[in-house]
């Protein structure tokens, strides 16, 4: 690839770009892929999807290097959070929606309406104009399950929720941490919207119970489940079928009483300097192109925008239908540091220790 992509979190002090133009010159420019420079994107997009999905970037723009800091969500968050006016992104790639909603309320995002971003469902973008945020696909958990290691058990597969609750359970679960990743966070949030704060308390409790550890990465129990190390993942859906794809023994779970979900989204990093907003404005555009569209929805399944895309093999045809509708993103983003704190404080002690 001619492109230079660095994937380290040590993130370089952005160069000069190139000088300012009038916005014919600009669109035309980024219409002809004539720009040079150097821009830093930070995203949460697994590792292993970044390179495919950024063929089509680097074939239109061979001249932009990409600066890729990569972590987990809440990783990536408390970066943002941490580093304020002072960060080094330019743009945010495949960011949980909720995390760029609490980055709004800081007055870190500056609004950019990207083109074709008429294309996206009003669900999964900004409702104001310009947009603060843009979606790219729908991030779902479900629970993935190790069927050969419940069988040498003697153990039923888990079809609800409620279910994982199960004594026999003990042990056997494992789910992400909701401070450092994303997926954790909407499960966790969703959870509390689907049953009701109360409710939803005291379920986590009961199911701490039952859980083994919790991980820092939210593709993580997926993969543990397929190894047989704890034959039940609370995981993205995408992780699952990852997993199924491979050859790993597991079925994917959609619980009947609702699929948590969070948009990972797209955002352009408001700062003084304005001489990286035009590299930046040409990366969000193509962020949701349909070639990198497509790519999004082989890997996930779910899409923020009408299509008729090839659906990636063993994806559930039914997950569209079992989504909780009534997910509130902005409600998670402003309870985020209280639930954080609140579950830190009662299930924290299982947290797998962080390297």
């Amino acid at each position: 690839m001619k492109n230079h992509i660095k994937k380290s979190l040590l993130v370089l002090s952005t160069a000069a770009f190139l000088a300012a133009c009038g916005k014919e010159e600009t669109a035309e420019n980024a219409n002809n892929g004539n720009l040079s420079g150097e821009l830093t994107v930070y995203t949460a997009i697994e590792e292993e999807l970044i390179p495919q999905y950024l063929e089509t970037f680097e074939e239109k723009y061979p001249d932009i290097d990409l600066n890729i800091v990569r972590d987990s969500t809440g990783i990536i968050t408390a970066k943002l959070l941490a580093e304020g006016k002072n960060t080094k992104a330019d743009v945010i790639w495949g960011v949980a929606a909720s995390s760029l909603l609490e980055l709004e309320s800081k007055d870190m995002i500056e609004g950019y309406t990207p083109a074709e971003s008429d294309k996206i469902n009003p669900l999964y973008k900004d409702n104001e104009e310009p947009l603060k945020w843009t979606g790219n696909v729908v991030a779902i958990t479900g629970i993935t399950v190790n069927k050969e290691e419940l069988k040498k058990k003697g153990l039923d597969t888990p079809e609800t929720y409620e279910d994982l609750l199960k004594p026999e359970y003990k042990g056997l679960i494992v789910m992400p941490h909701p401070a450092s990743s994303g997926t954790g966070f909407l499960t966790v949030s969703s959870w509390l919207q689907i049953m009701g704060e109360e409710k939803g308390w005291d379920y986590m409790t009961r199911l701490h119970e039952n859980i083994g550890t919790y991980t820092h990465s939210g593709s993580k129990p997926a993969k543990l489940a397929a190894a047989g190390e704890y034959p039940i993942g609370i995981s993205l859906v995408y992780s699952g079928v990852q997993q199924k794809q491979e050859g790993a023994p597991v079925e994917i779970i959609l619980p009947k009483e609702g699929l948590g979900w969070d948009v990972e989204a797209n955002a352009l990093i408001k700062k003084d300097d304005k001489e990286s907003d035009e590299l930046a404005e040409a990366f969000l555009d193509w962020a949701i192109t349909d070639d990198v569209m497509k790519e999004y929805y082989k890997a996930y399944g779910f899409s923020t925008m009408d299509n008729n895309f090839e659906k990636a093999e063993g994806f559930p045809e039914e997950v569209g239908e079992k989504i909780y509708k009534e997910n509130n993103l902005k409600w998670a983003a402003e309870n985020r540091g209280i639930i954080l704190d609140k579950w830190e404080k009662q299930y924290g002690s299982k947290a797998e220790p962080k390297q």
